[in-house]
C-alpha cells in the first residue's frame, strides 16, 4: 500500500478508501496509476474506528473516495468523509452501488433466533378431482411421534440413546394471534389419540389456503412426526383420506448425515402442504438455492421421506411467564422455537454489509471501482480495464479454491462458530453452516441466553473448532472459555481487516479457506 499522502496539485489521481480491504481492491485496479490511501490502518475495526486529523486532511485532498457502506463503517466516520470531501469529489459506497453488477445481498436479521426456516401449513389445489367443493375443508392431523435424543457422546450414525439429564422431548405447533393468544394445532404432551380421531391435534384449512405458525421442541434430538390428511365430511357424510407422511426435524443437532435424508431445509419459507391434485403430503416452498435470499421465491417441492427440517441451536428460547404458554412447559424452561414467518424477516429491511466474504461480490466491487476510476481519469481507461480484468481472473481462481477447500470438509463438520455475526456471505456462497456466534455485533456484550445457546451449539453439533479474529481475540473471552471448557479447538479466521501476516484480500480468503479446512477436517480423533 502506498505511503505517500494525497496531494492537491501534483497531477496524480488521489484515492482514499475507508478500509484496508477496499484499498487493496483499488490498488489491484490502479497498479500505480493512482495514489491509494486507506484511512483505517490494518487491524482497525471498521465498526468503531474514529477518524484522526490526518484522516480529515487526506479526505480533503482526495479526488475520489471508496467505502464499503451499508453501515459497516461507524456513522461518525462516514460523516467525516461526506463533510470533508471537496464538492467535485465522488464518494462511492461499493456495497450500495454495485447492485447492477450482480451483487448477492443477504438480509440482516436483528433477532437471530428468528433467522430460521419459517414453516407453515398449506393446502394446494381445490380438490375438485376428489369430489371437494367450496364448503369442503382439509383436516391435517398429527398422529404419532418418535424421537431419538442424541447426547454429546454420540452423533448421527452412531448409537443413539437418550440423555438422562434432558427434558422429555415434546413437540407443539401453534399460531400466535395479534394479541399474543396461542391457538394450539398440535401438542404431543397429551399424546396423539386415535380414539378421538385426533381432534385435539388437527389443523383445519379450506382449499387453496395457507397459514403461518410456530413450532416448539422441548429437547434436542431427531423428531419424526406422522401426519395424516383428510377431506372433511362430504355430501355422503364420510371423510376421505388423502394421504400420510412423516416429517423429520433435526432439533439442536446436526441435520446433515441422517440416513436417507438428502435435503436439509434450514432457511426460507416452507410449508407442510396437502397437495389435493396429487393426493399426498409434501413440503413446499423456497428452492434450496434461493434460501439465503429473500423469502417467497419460486416454489419447489420436497419429499418428506428424503428431507429434514433443521431447528438450530440459535432458536433456543425461554418459555414466557404468561399463562397462555403453559402448554409449552414451565416458565423459564428452554424450548427450541421456529417462529411464525410474519415475526421474522418480513419486518427487516437491513442488509448484511460483509459482502466481501463471497468472492463473486468482490468481482462486482472491482468492476464498479474500474468504471468509477475511468470516469474520474479517462486517460487511464485502458490501464484500469486491463488491470481489473487480470485481477478478476485471480478472483475467479480464488473462488474455485474456496469451493474446493470447503467442499472437501465433511458436510457434518461444516459448522462455523465465531465471535460475532459477520460470515453470512461466506456460509451462503460456499455451503458452510453458520452454527453460532457469541453476539450479533462485536460491540455488544453477550446475554445469558447468548452463552446458553453457544454452549448448546458446541455440544449438540459436535463442533470441531471455533474461530477467532486476531483483532478481536482480546474481547473473545466468552467464546474462548466455553470452547476450552468443552475441549473444542480454537482456530483463526480473518474478518474485515489485515495484519502483518495477511495483508491482501486474496491472502485473507485463502487463509480462511485453509484454516476452515484444517480445523474442521483434521480433528476426527477428538
Amino acid at each position: 500500500m502506498q505511503t505517500a499522502l494525497p496531494q492537491r496539485d501534483d497531477g496524480v489521481v488521489d484515492v482514499v478508501t475507508s478500509t484496508a480491504i477496499v484499498a487493496d481492491l483499488v490498488e489491484n485496479v490502479t497498479k500505480g496509476r493512482a495514489r491509494v490511501t486507506s484511512l483505517m490502518p490494518p487491524g482497525a475495526d471498521p465498526h468503531s474506528y474514529e477518524p484522526t486529523l490526518r484522516d480529515v486532511r487526506n479526505i480533503a485532498n482526495a479526488d475520489i473516495a471508496f467505502t464499503n457502506g451499508l453501515l459497516l463503517e461507524d456513522n461518525a466516520f462516514m460523516r467525516t468523509i461526506e463533510t470533508n470531501t471537496r464538492p467535485e469529489t465522488e464518494v462511492i459506497h461499493l456495497a450500495e452501488n454495485a447492485s447492477s453488477y450482480g451483487i448477492n445481498y443477504i438480509p440482516l436479521v436483528e433477532n437471530v433466533s428468528l433467522d430460521t426456516i419459517w414453516l407453515g401449513l398449506r393446502v394446494r389445489g381445490n380438490g375438485a378431482n376428489l369430489g371437494a367443493n367450496k364448503q369442503t375443508d382439509v383436516k391435517l392431523s398429527a398422529t404419532g411421534m418418535r424421537v431419538n435424543q442424541i447426547t454429546s457422546e454420540n452423533s448421527v450414525g452412531a448409537e443413539e440413546k437418550p440423555a438422562p439429564t434432558m427434558q422429555k422431548p415434546q413437540m407443539a405447533g401453534f399460531l400466535t394471534s395479534t394479541f399474543g393468544q396461542a391457538e394450539i394445532y398440535f401438542n404431543s404432551k397429551d399424546g396423539f389419540q386415535a380414539n378421538d380421531n385426533y381432534k385435539n391435534d388437527t389443523a383445519i384449512l379450506p382449499a387453496d389456503a395457507h397459514t403461518h405458525m410456530s413450532w416448539a421442541f422441548s429437547a434436542p434430538g431427531i423428531y419424526q412426526v406422522d401426519f395424516k390428511a383428510e377431506l372433511s365430511a362430504d355430501a355422503l357424510g364420510k371423510t376421505k383420506t388423502i394421504g400420510s407422511a412423516t416429517v423429520t426435524f433435526a432439533v439442536g443437532v446436526n441435520a446433515h448425515g441422517i440416513p436417507g435424508k438428502t435435503t436439509v431445509l434450514d432457511h426460507g419459507h416452507q410449508d407442510i402442504t396437502v397437495n389435493l391434485e396429487q393426493g399426498r403430503i409434501v413440503i413446499e416452498g423456497d428452492s434450496t438455492d434461493q434460501q439465503a435470499g429473500i423469502p417467497h421465491s419460486s416454489a419447489a417441492t420436497y419429499d418428506p421421506e428424503t428431507t429434514v427440517i433443521a431447528v438450530p441451536n440459535k432458536s433456543l428460547q425461554r418459555i414466557p411467564g404468561e399463562p397462555q404458554f403453559r402448554f409449552l412447559g414451565k416458565a423459564g424452561e428452554e424450548t427450541y422455537l421456529l417462529p411464525q414467518a410474519v415475526l421474522g424477516k418480513h419486518v427487516h429491511g437491513e442488509i448484511d454489509p460483509h459482502l466481501w466474504h463471497n468472492v463473486s461480490n468482490v468481482i462486482a466491487y472491482v468492476e464498479l471501482i474500474r468504471d468509477e476510476l475511468i470516469k474520474k481519469d479517462p486517460a487511464g481507461a485502458r490501464i484500469y480495464s486491463e488491470n481489473a480484468q487480470a485481477y478478476i481472473v485471480e478472483l475467479n481462481e480464488l473462488d474455485t479454491y474456496m469451493r474446493e477447500k470447503i467442499t472437501d470438509i465433511p458436510p457434518q463438520n461444516r459448522h462455523l462458530v465465531t465471535t460475532h455475526d459477520g460470515y453470512g456471505y461466506l456460509g451462503a456462497a460456499y455451503n458452510l453452516h453458520i452454527a453460532g456466534f457469541v453476539t450479533p455485533n462485536p460491540a455488544i456484550e453477550p446475554s445469558a441466553r447468548d452463552l446458553i445457546a453457544l454452549t448448546r451449539t458446541l455440544q449438540n453439533l459436535q463442533v470441531k473448532a471455533v474461530f477467532l479474529e486476531p483483532n478481536l481475540s482480546m474481547r473473545a473471552n466468552n467464546l474462548t472459555q466455553v470452547a476450552q471448557r468443552l475441549d473444542v479447538q480454537i482456530c483463526t479466521i480473518y474478518g474485515d481487516t489485515f495484519d502483518e501476516k495477511v495483508d491482501s484480500y486474496i491472502k485473507l480468503m485463502r487463509f480462511n479457506a485453509d484454516s476452515l479446512h484444517q480445523c474442521l477436517t483434521g480433528n476426527e480423533g477428538k
